[in-house]
């Protein structure tokens, strides 16, 4: 909580730039050209922050309103923005998958990773041709696989249940997936979370090793042009 005692999760800065910005870097790069943001905690903040900073992506920016209404609740208020299938990233969550690869036309598709509670708890069982379960409480079962943090959509999905007003994205999948509902898609590329201490640790690491990269191909492009 030291980190967000004053500012929301998604503006603590990693090389003096806030995390939402390499989120929406990440989804330009992906090919997407229009986010809702959904806000809740110190709203005003990302949204001053989102409209004098950010002009490489269309941004539309959601409020919960006088009540917080979950993850869950707040994908609801936005469905009327959105096209008939849309993804859905968490807010303290960075990708490393390509988007490209989703190419489906189920009701619901998540990305999940071969974890084995490496990185946190796993919360998937993977059954046949792809169906998965998912778990949002502790359960005893081991699980390998765990939630990637992107999910592929359709509208109608939301329109088949019966949801209240505030509720969890997490109880929602726990939900579709019981009625087989929810699909699977396997990556082998590893996520990145500032939901915790070691995960800001993490990432601050990731983006060091990135600029070394980047660093290293440009000391080579240079020394290439001299031949």
């Amino acid at each position: 909580k030291r980190f967000t005692k004053k500012i929301p999760k998604c503006l603590i800065k990693f090389n003096n730039k806030p995390f939402i910005y390499y989120q929406l870097k990440y989804l330009k790069k992906n090919g997407i050209n229009n986010v809702i943001i959904s806000v809740g905690y110190k709203s005003d903040q990302i949204k001053s922050y989102v409209k004098n900073n950010i002009n490489f992506i269309n941004t539309k920016i959601i409020e919960d309103g006088k009540f917080f209404l979950g993850t869950g609740g707040a994908t609801l208020k936005s469905l009327k923005y959105l096209k008939k299938y849309f993804f859905i990233i968490y807010g303290d969550s960075y990708l490393t998958f390509n988007f490209n690869s989703i190419n489906s036309k189920n009701l619901a598709t998540m990305v999940i990773f071969k974890n084995k509670n490496k990185f946190d708890r796993s919360n998937i069982q993977l059954g046949k041709k792809n169906k998965i379960l998912y778990f949002n409480k502790k359960t005893k079962k081991k699980l390998d696989y765990i939630d990637y943090g992107l999910s592929y959509v359709s509208k109608k999905i939301f329109k088949t249940e019966k949801l209240k007003k505030k509720f969890d994205l997490s109880e929602f999948y726990a939900k579709i997936s019981r009625k087989n509902k929810l699909n699977g898609l396997i990556t082998k590329k590893r996520f990145y979370e500032i939901g915790s201490y070691n995960g800001i640790k993490e990432f601050k690491l990731y983006l060091k090793k990135l600029l070394i990269l980047l660093t290293n191909f440009f000391l080579i492009y240079r020394s290439y042009l001299k031949i």
